[in-house]
This record gives structure tokens, C-alpha cells and sequence, in this order.
């Protein structure tokens, strides 16, 4: 096996092992895919200061996300369909996570249900949670999130309408997954993959197939999935999901500062400056650039975290200098994961904490927690002057 030096080696070992179907799933975005790529290449416009003659002895990257101590400030992102990737891949990434000292975040859309995690895991993770138009179905997935001990939940605010990823559709991916003959085909020659899933029970929405109304199997799951999500989610709705969880709030999908502004006023404990990856409004300014302008806004009024284009340990850093107090990695894991199962998601935390660390040195910084904005060199105008 050739060395593995980055997260690129990563996706190349995943693109190879995995299904085309489900590569394609985590490797695209949404219509002309222009947010996609913005998330990664908006990192590499800033640049870095370098500084010398520092004593560098003693550097540490731990850290705290909502009060929660973590190895460095990065989490595993939820991914919807992760034991697609790798059979029974949310057990994997969990206790990948939970080795490292990291947190892992469950979406509302595993393969491996949440008391299934809990089962093979012995720290809390988190619990990410899709509003759907049954409010008995979310308000048992908040009731089952407390069974299992998550210590914050995660709730998504920018998926009450599904944005379009033609891949997806070219690719005939659908809930539950009817193969085409041409993915039938494709499938067949991922024989390491296949033989993984055969081994495993976990192979349907374990969150949804016997706990959401009428979906007692995978047949009856498509029709749920494409009417289920609530278009009506707005903040009274947030609030009445904040008392009913009673715990740590984390809310993903802020792109704007009047929105984190009311995130502010809703009493959530951080907010996750995300685009969702790119997949969600195509036209959408990356989820970096977003950031200053919403720091702006609240500043250490609520704790900030950021998602979408995360890469490298490079990209953690640059995040966490501009003001954000978290990061969350999803593609760069779930390349990992495709790659080599529960290894692979180490190896994808090493790579980054390992350049995280280093570059961080090469910086002149020795703690996570005192990186600021003096390391970077930022584009003048990298916030856009927009009318």
C-alpha cells in the first residue's frame, strides 16, 4: 500500500472501494455545484504569516466545543447515510471519534440506529436532528437521543426543502437504493465492499424504519422521505425544540449574520456556520467567507463553529485564527471511512491534527486557543463588497 500522506490519498482509496453511486453521493453538491467547490477553494486564498524563534516546546491542540473537552476543535460532521459508505460505517466513526478524543455527530439520516451507536460506544456523542412534518416522530428522536446519553444535539435548519444534486439523480439514487444495471455492474467489482455488507444487519435508516408512522420497512421508507421534511421549521419552532431537548443546542445552516443574530435570541449554545456542504442553495457564499461577517455580528455572544471545505489541518487553523471556537470535518472522514473503515477515519484525524499542529508551530503559536487573526494574511476584499 503506497503512503498515506494526506486526505487526498484518502478520497483516491475511497473512489476506488466504494460504489460509484455512494462516492458520488459524498463528493457532490448541489446544481452547478459553484458553492461545492467555493467551500475548498476560498481557504486557499488566505494565507498564512510565518514566524520563527519561538519557543515551540509544549504545543497543545486540546480544547473545548460547548463546554465539552476535545483533543482539538474538530468534530465528525453528520453525514446522512454513513453505513453506506462502510458497512455499519456510524459505529466505526464513533468509536474512531471517541479514541481520538473528538466528538462524532449522529444525523437523523444513520444507517446504524442511534441506540446502536450507544451500544457500541461508551462516551456520549452527538445527535443531529432533521424537523419533519410528524412532531411525534421528532419529538420520540429527541426522547431517544436523551436514552442514549448525547451530550448536545445538533439541529439543522437548512434542509426543509431538498436542494438538487444531479448527480444523484443521473446516478438513479433514491430511498430505500434501487440499483440501476449500471450501478449493479459498478457494485460488482467493489468485492471488499460487498462482502462487508453482507456481514452487517445494518442496512436501512435504522433512525426511521420502525419508529417513524407507517414506515415499518424499507419499501414504504421512499414515500416518507420525500414528504417528511417540515418546510414550515421557523424559530418558534426552534424554541419549542430547545425545551423539549433541555440540553446543550447547537443549530447548523447559518450562512447569514441577521440569522445568527437570532440563533443569539433563541438561547442556542453555538451555531455552525454551514452552507451544508454546498449541497443545499448552489449560489451561496462559502461557508469561510460567511464567517467574519457573523463573528461580527455576535461575537462571543454565542460560540461559532464552522463546516463545509474542510480539508486539511490548514484549513482547521485558518477557521479557528478568523474567530470560529469549532470545526467539523464530513467528506474528509467519510474518505477515510470509504478507504479503510475505522482506520481510516484515525488516519484522517491524524493527518489533520498533524498539520493543525505543525503549521500552528510554524506560525509561532503553541495553543490552539491563542491562534488569532495576526497569523493570517486575508485578501482585502475576501468578504466581497456586495450590494
Amino acid at each position: 500500500m503506497p503512503a498515506i500522506t494526506c486526505i487526498d490519498d484518502l478520497k483516491e482509496m475511497h473512489r476506488r472501494r466504494v460504489p460509484k453511486m455512494f462516492f458520488d453521493y459524498c463528493e457532490s453538491g448541489s446544481y452547478t455545484e459553484r458553492t461545492f467547490r467555493e467551500n475548498t477553494s476560498d481557504f486557499d486564498l488566505i494565507r498564512l504569516r510565518q514566524r520563527v524563534a519561538v519557543n515551540m516546546e509544549g504545543r497543545t491542540t486540546a480544547s473545548q466545543m460547548i463546554g465539552q473537552d476535545v483533543a482539538m476543535p474538530v468534530a465528525l460532521a453528520p453525514v446522512g447515510a454513513t453505513g453506506m459508505q462502510h458497512a455499519d460505517g456510524e459505529i466505526l466513526a464513533a468509536k474512531a471519534a471517541e479514541d481520538f478524543g473528538v466528538q462524532f455527530t449522529l444525523t437523523t439520516m444513520a444507517v446504524c440506529s442511534i441506540e446502536t451507536v450507544a451500544e457500541n460506544t461508551t462516551k456520549p456523542f452527538w445527535f443531529q436532528l432533521y424537523v419533519m412534518r410528524d412532531e411525534e416522530f421528532v419529538a420520540n428522536m429527541i426522547e431517544r437521543a436523551k436514552d442514549a446519553k448525547c451530550s448536545a444535539l445538533v439541529l439543522t435548519l437548512d434542509l426543509q426543502i431538498l436542494g438538487q444534486r444531479h448527480q444523484d439523480i443521473k446516478n438513479n439514487l433514491s430511498v430505500p437504493f434501487r440499483p440501476n444495471i449500471a450501478n449493479v455492474l459498478d457494485i460488482s467489482t467493489k468485492w471488499r465492499w460487498l462482502m462487508q455488507m453482507a456481514q452487517t444487519k445494518n442496512k436501512t435508516f435504522g433512525n426511521v424504519v420502525g419508529h417513524a408512522r407507517g414506515v415499518e420497512n424499507t419499501n414504504s421508507l421512499s414515500a416518507w422521505a420525500a414528504n417528511s421534511f417540515d418546510p414550515r421549521l421557523d424559530w418558534e419552532k426552534v424554541k419549542e425544540i430547545k425545551k423539549l431537548w433541555g440540553g446543550p443546542l447547537i443549530l447548523k445552516g447559518i450562512l447569514d449574520a441577521e440569522d445568527a443574530k437570532k440563533a443569539l435570541n433563541v438561547g442556542a449554545d453555538a451555531i455552525i456556520v454551514s452552507n451544508h456542504g454546498g449541497r443545499q442553495l448552489d449560489g451561496a457564499l462559502s461557508s469561510i467567507r460567511a464567517l467574519p461577517e457573523i463573528l461580527d455580528a455576535v461575537g462571543d455572544k454565542i460560540e461559532v463553529h464552522i463546516d463545509s471545505g474542510i480539508r486539511q489541518g490548514q484549513d482547521v487553523l485558518k477557521a479557528l485564527a478568523m474567530g470560529a471556537k469549532g470545526t467539523y470535518i464530513g467528506r474528509s472522514y467519510i474518505y477515510g471511512l470509504g478507504a479503510m473503515g475505522q482506520a481510516g477515519v484515525t488516519k484522517a484525524l491524524e493527518i489533520i491534527h498533524k498539520e493543525l499542529d505543525t503549521s500552528m508551530a510554524l506560525c509561532g503559536r503553541r495553543d490552539v486557543k491563542d491562534l488569532d487573526r495576526d497569523i493570517l494574511l486575508v485578501p482585502e476584499d475576501f468578504e466581497g463588497r456586495w450590494q
